[in-house]
């Protein structure tokens, strides 16, 4: 059973790109879809974590908005990150899927069964997981992944009547 998924965020929340105004605020754009998928995935008693490289105030407020239980910004070794949520949720790495884009993902990707990259993720990425999607970072592939556990973890019926 998948107990937690963890998430990038840039490439894979976002499709990538950061956007600076003038005043030197960051702007990012979220797929309301992937948010939606997210907050369903945790009605369903299930945990979603944030493991990111950078450090932003928008992906605090994302994560608070979504209630995502573990947020981890301005990570330079995922994997060692992975390894203390694990710890602290009491879970294990069977019990965990993935979702990254960018190199500094594969320390984190290559210790789970359960390995996603969108679309248009970096070729070792793809070459390295064990589901590339169809749809680009930003552009769903958070909830196509979260989708394809739902169905395999037979939980359709149980998200169904969450929305009924």
């Amino acid at each position: 059973m998948i107990k937690l998924i963890v998430l990038d965020v840039d490439g894979t929340l976002s499709n990538g790109s950061i956007i600076y105004s003038d005043e030197g605020t960051e702007i990012k754009a979220f797929n309301v879809k992937d948010g939606l998928g997210i907050a369903a995935w945790i009605k369903l008693g299930r945990q979603v974590a944030i493991i990111t490289g950078r450090k932003s105030t928008l992906v605090e407020n994302r994560a608070k908005e979504l209630n995502i239980t573990y947020l981890k910004q301005g990570i330079k070794n995922k994997a060692q990150a992975l390894k203390e949520i694990l710890t602290e949720a009491n879970i294990t790495l069977d019990e965990v899927a993935i979702i990254g884009d960018d190199l500094n993902d594969l320390s984190m990707l290559k210790l789970v069964k359960h390995s996603y990259a969108p679309k248009d993720a970096v070729k070792l990425v793809k070459q390295n997981v064990r589901k590339v999607l169809k749809q680009k970072g930003g552009e769903g592939a958070v909830r196509a992944m979260i989708d394809k556990l739902i169905k395999k973890e037979n939980l359709e019926v149980k998200l169904y009547e969450l929305f009924a």
